[in-house]
């Protein structure tokens, strides 16, 4: 059973929709497999991919918060942890990001590589303390440059030569 067959069951709109969700496939599994394998178009797959992709990062940007704060407030390694974190990642990257800082995160979130999207980028917003409003602005333009990109590679390069490289 492969990746895109896991999805048989329901819809190919909630199929690209919950694939554009994962936290490794994102718009670069989303995209690809909406138009090859479930033939889709590319206006409906780019606004479902590009909406799917953005609930996670939502519910980061308004959850990791508080919930960081009552695990710092009930637990001691937790504080420290977090304590850690914040002050080590802060310290260390702190001038430049803060000088880039929401050109650095569209970059981030549009660049469509491994590692690099919405999940990614509202941790990293999380860590460096950004307040969420301003940070989902920087990763929806993000998103919806990761997903032109990842549209044009498609129909110039092929779905399966992106997939398999990416």
């Amino acid at each position: 059973m492969n990746f895109s067959d896991f999805f048989k069951f329901i819809s190919l709109r909630a199929a690209t929709f919950f694939t554009a969700m994962t936290p490794i496939g994102e718009l670069r599994a989303s995209i690809p497999i909406a138009l090859s394998k479930y033939g889709m178009n590319i206006f409906e797959t780019y606004i479902i991919s590009v909406l799917g992709n953005m609930v996670p990062p939502i519910a980061i940007l308004w959850i990791l918060n508080p919930v960081s704060k009552f695990l710092m407030n009930r637990f001691k390694i937790a504080n420290r942890f977090f304590n850690w974190l914040f002050n080590r990642t802060r310290r260390k990257h702190s001038k430049r990001f803060k000088k880039y800082e929401g050109f650095a995160l569209v970059a981030f979130v549009g660049i469509p590589l491994p590692v690099t999207g919405g999940w990614t980028g509202a941790l990293i917003a999380f860590v460096f303390g950004i307040p969420p409003r301003r940070a989902l602005l920087h990763i929806f333009i993000g998103v919806l440059i990761a997903g032109v990109i990842v549209t044009i590679i498609c129909q110039t390069v092929g779905y399966v030569k992106f997939i398999i490289a990416g």
